[in-house]
Formats: C-alpha cells, structure tokens, sequence
C-alpha cells in the first residue's frame, strides 16, 4: 500500500523535507472530509497516507460512515501509529477465500463470487449475519434488531484499534455524522461539544436495512450518508468561521456516461445518490460566503461613529475575511467495478483504491493549488483533482463564478 506499491509520485522523503518551505503547508486549520462508501474507504486511507508522509497532519476530520471510522482511527491514535493501525483494520476487513474458489475460476468471476461471498458471510471485524433476520423481512423485531446484519465484531474491533480517551481529549477535532431514524433530522456529533465513543461511529455506519439503528442518549440514529454523505457543510456552517484548507475526498462520482443496462442504471443510481448533490452545497456556500467577504468590505466605508452603533455592529458582524481552499480529492473507477463496489473488500480493491488515494494526494500536494490567487471577495477556493489512475491528471481552479 501506498508508497511500497511503487508509485512514480514524489518521494516521502522530499515531500517532508519540503514541509517548511514558504507555501508547501495549506493555509489555516488542516481538515480531512470523509464521505461514505464502505470498502471505497480504503481510498481515505491513502489519502491520509499521503498527507501524513508530507507532515499536513489534519487538525479537524469530519466523516459520515466508513468516513467516521476511518476518522476514529486518526484521531484515537497518537500521529506515529495512525497508519499501521489504519493498515491494521483494512488488513482484518479484506475478504479471505475461504475454500478457495477464487483461486480456481476466472478473474472475472472471482470478484462476483468474492461479493456474495461477503453478502452471505459478512466482513471480518466489521460485520457478521444477523440470526433475527431469519424469522422475515415482515417480522416485529424492533429498531435495534431489524436489519440483515450485526456490527458487533466492528464494535470490538474499535475498541482495540482506537483510544477512545485520546479521541476525547487529544488535540484533533472529530466530527461524525448520523440521521435520526425517528425524526429525519441530519446530526454531527463533535468532540469539540460532547464525548464521542464507538456508538457514534456505529450509528455514522448504520446503513439501513443492512444494519440496525444505534442508540445514542436514547435516539436511534442510521448512516449519515441516507441524508448527507458528504459532510463538507459542517466545516463550512462552522462558528467562529477560521481560514481553513479542507481536503474533501470524494468516493463517488457524480459525473459519469449515460448507463446501457438495468446493471449499469444500478451503478449510476448509487453514484448520484451518494454523491449527495456536494456542487450544490458548496456552490451555495460559497455565495454566503463571497456576501460575508461583501460586508466585510463595506464596513470599510462606514463611519467610525456609525460603527459604535450597537445596530450597526450587529450587522458589521455577520461580515469576515475567512477564506477557505477546497481541494477535491476524487476515488477513481476501477476497471471491471459496478454497482457492488461499495462491498468490494477483495485484496486487490482495496490495495488499488488505497495506492490511488496515497497518489492523488501526492500530486495535489506537489501541486500546491492553495498558492493560486483569489479574489478578495471570494470566501470559498474550489480546486477539483481528478485521480491520475485510469486518466491524465486534470486540475481546474473554480475561483469565483
């Protein structure tokens, strides 16, 4: 994984080195964003690999599912055993054959196989079958029970790989997002606020009916991603707003080519949905953010005994000077993948999805788009990177409309 793949990106070793030069930092507080995908999340991993080599460690990470366990492990391990304990639990949650099959069949059966295979066994350390789900899909058995699935191997799984005290109480901000079952209403739980413990990651990954609504303070609560799946708007609602530089890594697609078969029309069906309308929410963003920079502006020109007015300073105040640089990090599209790569846990889905985040983050680090310049009325920086697997590398640069 990552480096010991052999990419042809810059070394670790320069980027380090480089970690002082005038501009190779971001700007601002360092954020991670970690959308939902299940074993896409091996992508999350690189990326954070690659950060972590160049010396950016994330001062805030904010995910929703495998994004909040991914976030989990960050931040409940101190900085020199994020990654191994990172590459620990992809290791435990990669699909094993067990009576070896795969080995005996073509590869293009193999990975079909491998997803049944997990439908029907679950996911080592993260999910096993839930015996409740034998009386029907019809069958009273509550909230907690009404799912396909169990996540109490993940819960043990947490337990040993995250220092949840740590978490508590160490210097990164987490974030996690989850839908209330009973209301419909999105929540992000933030270590800033509240004690966070292994139910919220498992209530951030609870996706229905595959798994059962956690409970937290009494609520029931579903995977964030049924509502919000990218939860960049928690950094970007955030208050007392600061500069920030926010690496927002993208696990599907919302931009792809017109589907032949009711199999693709799957695929696209889940990509759009669990893109979440992202362009939308940061598009309006940063038109409350280019009004805040607006006011800011004006109040240059207000009268300083204008300005002592308790109304006037009211209004003054919903101004600010904060820009923020978005880096869009997007996981790309294996070749032979379709609408079950959310379950893809095989060895070689995970290492190519890992290696391709660990080499995207590289160049967009190299790249250093937060140097580029911006207009003094823009709050919000857009830089869109288009992963190097598969494609040349594309950059574009969305600075104002």
């Amino acid at each position: 994984m990552g480096n010991a793949e052999g990419n042809e990106a810059v070394r670790p070793q320069a980027l380090a080195a480089r970690a002082g030069e005038d501009g190779f930092r971001p700007p601002g507080q360092i954020v991670l964003v970690l959308q939902g995908g299940g074993a896409l999340g091996a992508y999350h991993a690189g990326v954070f690999e690659a950060l972590h080599e160049a010396g950016i460690e994330p001062d805030w990470v904010i995910g929703t599912s495998i994004g909040a366990i991914n976030a989990a492990l960050i931040a409940g391990n101190p900085p020199a055993r994020r990654l191994a304990r990172l590459r620990e639990f992809w290791r435990l949650v990669e699909w094993r054959d067990a009576f070896g099959f795969a080995a005996a069949v073509p590869s293009w059966l193999a990975g079909p196989f491998a997803n049944f295979d997990t439908l029907v066994r679950g996911v080592s350390g993260f999910f096993d079958f839930n015996p409740y789900a034998l009386f029907g899909v019809g069958a009273p058995l509550g909230l907690d029970h009404a799912a396909f699935y169990r996540t109490m191997p993940l819960r043990a799984t947490l337990a040993r790989l995250v220092d949840f005290d740590l978490l508590e109480h160490g210097p990164m901000r987490v974030t996690v997002g989850a839908v209330n079952a009973r209301t419909g209403a999105m929540r992000y739980f933030d270590s800033r606020s509240e004690t966070l413990t292994a139910e919220h990651m498992l209530a951030s990954g609870a996706l229905p009916p595959a798994f059962a609504a956690v409970r937290i303070d009494g609520e029931p609560y579903w995977d964030g991603g049924i509502y919000s799946n990218t939860p960049i708007e928690a950094v970007l609602d955030d208050n007392p707003r600061r500069s920030s530089t926010v690496f927002n890594v993208h696990l599907w697609n919302p931009n792809g080519s017109e589907p032949q078969s009711i199999w693709e029309v799957l695929g696209r069906q889940k990509e759009i949905q669990y893109s979440s309308r992202s362009d939308s929410h940061v598009n309006r963003q940063r038109q409350l953010h280019r009004l805040r920079h607006v006011i800011n502006t004006l109040a240059l020109h207000v009268p300083e005994d204008k300005r002592r007015d308790q109304a006037v300073r009211e209004l003054l105040s919903w101004g600010c000077s904060t820009t923020i640089h978005v880096v869009r990090l997007l996981a790309p599209r294996l070749e032979g993948e379709d609408h079950t790569k959310d379950i893809d846990f095989t060895p070689r889905g995970i290492r190519e999805r890992w290696t391709a985040g660990y080499a995207d983050t590289q160049d967009a680090i190299a790249r250093r788009p937060w140097l580029c310049e911006v207009d003094p009325l823009e709050g919000i920086v857009l830089h869109d990177h288009e992963s190097k697997m598969g494609s040349d590398t594309n950059y574009e640069v969305r600075n104002g409309q």
